[in-house]
């Protein structure tokens, strides 16, 4: 009985001693040097071990795996892209694996991009995946959007297109009356040219107005960016000056050769180019041309806008 007493008191401090030991263990400060961001990879609780090794998260990648057995009633792990802190335990690393938010990753469409154009800024963005879809043109809202590493390009595009669809009709049905504009895709077909032409937020309105006008009385809006637009086949290139040739040539969104509205938008519009077409200046101006500062002078007389065309060309601006 002696014996028996002895030996049992003996595995009790040699599984004291374990426990005490793997507690320690649990808790120690891990081999991490700074906050590292890591994608965690599917494929069960091995595979998980062995990646987290490799990058210096953890250092024994079976003694992870038994404390992660014995702590599953906590919650299952997550295979996603989580930020370790530095120095984590292995009790940190299992909270970060069953608790961590996934890292957040953005990608930004600004005003007046073309579809070209913002299928290049999807192409150069390495955290997406799948393949680089053209939106339709205009109806992406420039916005900034929030995707987890490996989330797909089409489904940013999916998100941003149906951002415009909702906000587009809740401009739609605040539009003041008596608008020379049928549908919601005229109002972005319009908003498109305005946020091309516009170079002051203030002007906005304004040059929307002079639009207006123009539609209402059945003049063609001539708006070089449409012009540019045709010329370039809709990519969104500015590098050069226009000429005779590119104002003259046919297509259906030079609006210098065809009447009313361009074909479709010219690129995405923002917020405010939307409501400026729907909540346009008031005034009877049909005429702009650029002041050489980023702003326009407007005017409803056509004398008095080849007289500021004369006086910028003779001052140099």
């Amino acid at each position: 009985m002696r014996r028996l007493l002895l030996a049992s008191g003996a595995l009790m401090v040699c599984g004291a001693a374990v426990i005490y030991g793997g507690m320690r263990l649990f808790v120690a400060p891990g081999p991490l040097p700074a906050a590292t961001a890591i994608v965690v990879p599917r494929g069960g609780l091995a595979a998980v071990a062995q990646a987290l090794a490799a990058d210096g998260v953890i250092r024994s990648p079976v003694f992870f795996r038994i404390a992660a057995a014995l702590t599953s009633p906590e919650g299952p792990l997550h295979a996603a892209e989580l930020e370790f802190p530095p120095t984590a335990s292995v009790r940190d690393v299992l909270a970060v694996l069953r608790f961590g938010r996934p890292i957040q990753h953005r990608i930004t469409f600004a005003e007046g991009l073309t579809a070209a154009q913002i299928s290049q800024v999807l192409a150069r963005t390495d955290s997406l995946s799948g393949d680089v879809p053209v939106p339709v043109e205009g109806w992406v809202l420039p916005e900034t959007y929030v995707f987890e590493r490996g989330g797909s390009r089409a489904s940013v595009v999916a998100e941003a297109t149906s951002a415009m669809d909702r906000h587009l009709a809740a401009e739609w049905a605040r539009r003041v009356p008596g608008l020379p504009l049928h549908t919601m895709r005229d109002a972005l077909i319009l908003a498109s040219v305005v946020e091309r032409e516009a170079r002051l937020a203030t002007e906005r309105p304004m040059i929307a107005r002079v639009f207006l006008n123009r539609l209402s009385l059945g003049m063609r809006l001539q708006a070089d960016p449409t012009a540019a637009y045709s010329a370039d086949g809709g990519l969104g290139r500015s590098d050069r000056a226009l000429d005779h040739a590119d104002l003259e040539q046919a297509g259906p969104y030079n609006t210098y050769e065809v009447p009313a509205l361009p074909a479709g938008p010219i690129c995405s519009p923002g917020i405010a180019a939307i409501r400026a077409v729907l909540h346009p200046a008031t005034g009877n101006a049909l005429y702009f041309v650029a002041d050489g500062s980023g702003g326009h002078l407007f005017t409803d007389r056509l004398s008095v806008h080849d007289s500021n065309v004369a006086h910028l060309r003779a001052t140099g601006r």
